[in-house]
């Protein structure tokens, strides 16, 4: 194969995997599901992330799930049905804000570290260490040596995460710009929903393009093997949930664990214990 030949094979790779990376490329239209079968699979799905948690107890397993994806692309609307029937003490969010000061002069992986989980945990990151591939570089908040230091860093990181036994599982929300915009006018129009809007969500939509380029530079480097990147088409909401706790429970091996059969004690008798006076207690109005 000539030189020529094997730069036009080359050059044809990468097109391919930039369309397929690219989250700009229109998603297919399906039909709404309807309400009553969507809430159907949610539960019973909901049932099997239970059954999974308490396995992840009982093998002392350590779960990391990353979040990453456009703002308004249904991370948090995802992570809140997760979990919405889980055990807080085994399956723990992450959303770290701003760093501190003193945080910003640290190794960049540091303040991340200290919420990894222990044995029989797993932890949910609403956004991640990528947020320097992704909002800091988009938006000059790190410098060209720190941006390039990261992906010299992070496959090295999240190998030696793997090697230490945590199953590492990494999710891109994409969605597209027409989505995007109908989701954020709803947020400005909503007022339960606007505290979901920030100076620089609105700000991300001036810079769709350079966040794309962005993010298709971080899969070029970061979809390793060892913790590849998923991406989630998340135009539908009902089927972004669905598909991804699906695709959660496959990733995280598991079976049920039969709990012991219970039966409730029948109270003691009374010793003659008077309690105080309901007067002497305090009352919230009961309004309904």
């Amino acid at each position: 194969m000539s030189k020529h030949d094997k730069k036009k094979k080359k050059n044809n790779k990468d097109s391919h995997q930039t369309e397929e990376f690219h989250e700009d490329v229109k998603h297919e239209k399906k039909e709404k599901l309807e309400k009553k079968f969507y809430e159907k699979e949610l539960s019973h799905l909901q049932e099997e992330l239970v059954k999974m948690q308490e396995w992840i107890k009982h093998a002392g397993l350590k779960v990391v799930v990353i979040f990453e994806g456009r703002d308004a692309a249904g991370k948090g609307g995802t992570i809140k049905r997760i979990m919405d029937k889980l055990n807080p003490r085994i399956v723990r969010v992450v959303a770290l804000g701003v760093p501190t000061e003193k945080e910003k002069t640290q190794w960049y992986f540091q303040r991340y570290v200290t919420h990894l989980p222990a044995a029989g945990e797993m932890v949910l990151l609403d956004r991640s260490w990528y947020n320097r591939a992704g909002v800091e570089k988009v938006m000059g908040f790190c410098t060209e040596e720190e941006y390039r230091e990261f992906f010299r860093s992070v496959p090295e990181f999240e190998r030696m995460l793997v090697r230490s036994g945590i199953i590492l599982i990494k999710y891109w929300f994409s969605i597209s710009d027409d989505e995007q915009e109908k989701r954020f006018q709803q947020r400005i129009k909503d007022t339960k929903r606007r505290w979901k809007l920030s100076p620089m969500d609105l700000e991300s939509r001036s810079k769709w393009e350079q966040y794309s380029m962005a993010k298709d530079e971080m899969f070029k480097y970061t979809d390793i093997k060892q913790a590849p990147w998923y991406v989630v088409n998340a135009d539908d909401k009902e089927r972004a949930r669905l598909n991804v706790i699906t695709h959660l429970l496959s990733r995280v091996p598991h079976e049920e664990i039969k709990y012991p059969e219970l039966e409730l004690p029948p109270r003691k008798e009374s010793t003659g214990y008077v309690r105080p006076p309901y007067e002497d207690q305090t009352f919230i109005p009961e309004i309904y």
